[in-house]
């Protein structure tokens, strides 16, 4: 039986490693059942963690920081990854107002750990611990702990406060956004949102409006200042693809790709809009004409990644049109201006000869996407490591502040994903991939995070400070999310996905994202969650460090 103590006894690498997968998987195993119809997922991980602590299993220190690191960085690059593409296009259509909620989230809990300090007998020190487990942001403890350590001041308390309420402030996320599920009605806002979410809306318009009788559709662009792409137009009972110098003339018929919300504005600039639903999936395309065929290609040819729709010139080249992309989940409308990236499906219409050499000319090789570009994910995490290590210094506070492990990777991340292919370098991950490296690399750091807490956590649990100290964690936890996600759903008009995604940002919280992303049938959660995440870290490392310093 020497071989078993081996492998879960003698501290080892190879102990450390059949540890750490062992408590992945029972913890994930375990984590699909449901009570109440919830289940914990990923997030029992911890839990699993906590137990083998707590029952003696032990490995080397060194091995289980590195690979509690090592698992957080790879499972917050490749969210920053997966939202990159869409993610200033989000910001720009609301990430400042999502940022201010998540800000209130952040404000509500500091002034609820300051007013616990002043009428209970808990130290400042233990409650500025307490709120760094409440709001599971191991970056803002360990910023925390150096602050103390630069005054000369005993740190240890501090970790022993975010063991104690880190396993509530993981669960407590996830129960606030049950609750605020169930109370406010989220399935059936989910079935809302998803609605009105059309954001490429495809309509028909004649051109009866006098003022642009003979303008060119170059000309119409510019006049009315909205986006759209005019896909076909009829003219004489004759269908053909329109370049930019096209004359429109009174009768033209044309297929207009746009959002909805600037359909009408379109209708008063074209004329009379055609009434038939044209966004119904099971159109067929290829048969509302004879002569022209929609097909979607996707882009696996790398000379491609980077270009914009504009510098390719299709429609001169062969006489084609692109009316939609579709990337990560999201549908762009096909401006110039967009620039196109490795794995984006785009909607070319067009003869079916001219679509054929487009097709040679942008790939469509689907099985090339399936080979994971290691050389960018190794390149992006090295550069959000360099940023998480960029000291920023601000007036009175003696100790830089660092973004560290977790902002710097989902920066990189989300600027990767977004700016990557524009310098011509292959981001693209297939979403199994993605998905792969991020349940990967959340269950490693959640199973050292849980074996380096429970050696002490039960010891800690039963100490006299301790129930009250879960008790004022839990109350930091959830209510600061039950507050500010009850305003933002009924007064700041925003859907379902998004504030849960702000909600989970906002306290850091990648498990409760987890479960949001299981919950809720779009990526909504987690590009809300990236949008919000890297100010609400940073802010939240700043906040437990202006603490220490002006109360201590």
């Amino acid at each position: 039986m020497d071989w078993i103590s081996g492998l879960l006894v003698e501290q080892n690498s190879l102990q450390a490693v059949v540890i750490i997968l062992l408590i992945i998987a029972i913890g994930l195993g375990l984590g699909r059942i449901k009570v109440a119809g919830v289940s914990l997922g990923v997030t029992f991980v911890f839990f699993c963690g906590i137990l083998a602590g707590h029952l003696g299993l032990r490995i080397n220190s060194q091995v289980l920081q590195f690979a509690q690191n090592f698992g957080l960085v790879i499972f917050v690059y490749a969210l920053g990854l997966q939202v990159g593409p869409g993610f200033f296009n989000s910001f720009r259509k609301g990430g400042v107002k999502l940022n201010m909620w998540g800000l209130a989230v952040l404000i509500v809990g500091t002034l609820l750990t300051i007013l616990f300090s002043f009428v209970t007998n808990v130290s400042l020190q233990d409650m500025v611990g307490i709120m760094c487990g409440a709001t599971t942001n191991t970056p803002a403890l360990a910023a925390a702990q150096q602050t103390l350590e630069q005054m000369g001041i005993e740190s240890s308390s501090l970790a022993i406060g975010t063991a104690v309420t880190y396993p509530l402030g993981v669960v407590g996320v996830i129960i606030a956004l049950i609750v605020l599920f169930k109370l406010l009605g989220g399935k059936n806002k989910i079935q809302v949102d998803e609605k009105k979410e059309n954001p490429a809306f495809i309509a028909t318009y004649l051109v009866s409006n006098p003022a642009i009788f003979g303008k060119t559709v170059r000309e119409v662009a510019r006049m009315s200042a909205k986006a759209f792409v005019i896909s076909r137009i009829w003219r004489s009972g004759k269908v053909s693809i329109p370049q930019s110098a096209t004359v429109l003339e009174e009768g033209d018929k044309l297929l207009v790709v746009t959002s909805e919300k600037e359909s009408e504005e379109l209708r008063i600039i074209f004329g009379k809009e055609e009434e038939r639903d044209w966004n119904r999936g099971d159109i067929d395309w290829n048969s509302i004409d004879n002569s022209l065929i929609s097909r979607v290609i996707v882009i696996t040819k790398r000379h491609i990644n980077g270009k914009t729709i504009g510098s390719l010139k299709l429609r001169n080249h062969y006489d084609v049109n692109i009316s939609r992309v579709f990337r990560a989940g999201v549908t762009l409308l096909a401006e110039p201006d967009l620039t196109l990236q490795m794995g984006d499906r785009i909607v070319v219409v067009g003869k079916e000869a001219d679509i054929n050499n487009v097709e040679n000319e942008f790939g469509n090789a689907v099985r090339n996407l399936k080979e994971p570009n290691l050389i960018s994910i190794c390149v992006g995490i090295i550069i959000g490591l360099a940023i998480g290590s960029i000291p920023i210094s601000f007036p009175g506070i003696s100790a830089p502040v660092r973004l560290g492990i977790a902002g710097g990777p989902i920066i990189a991340g989300i600027l990767m994903g977004s700016f990557g292919p524009r310098i011509h370098m292959v981001t693209y991950t297939t979403e199994s991939a993605n998905l792969m490296l991020r349940r990967l690399g959340l269950s490693m750091y959640l199973a050292c995070l849980g074996l380096s807490a429970g050696e002490h956590f039960f010891e800690t649990v039963v100490r006299p400070e301790g129930l009250l100290w879960i008790g004022l964690g839990f109350v930091i936890t959830i209510v600061p999310v039950m507050l500010v996600g009850w305003l933002a759903l009924r007064f700041g008009h925003l859907d379902f996905g998004s504030v849960t995604g702000m909600l989970c940002g906002s306290m850091a919280n990648p498990m409760a994202l987890t479960y949001a992303n299981d919950t809720i049938p779009n990526d909504k959660p987690s590009v809300t969650y990236a949008t919000v995440y890297p100010l609400s870290m940073f802010v939240r490392v700043i906040i437990a460090q202006l603490l220490l310093v002006i109360f201590l």
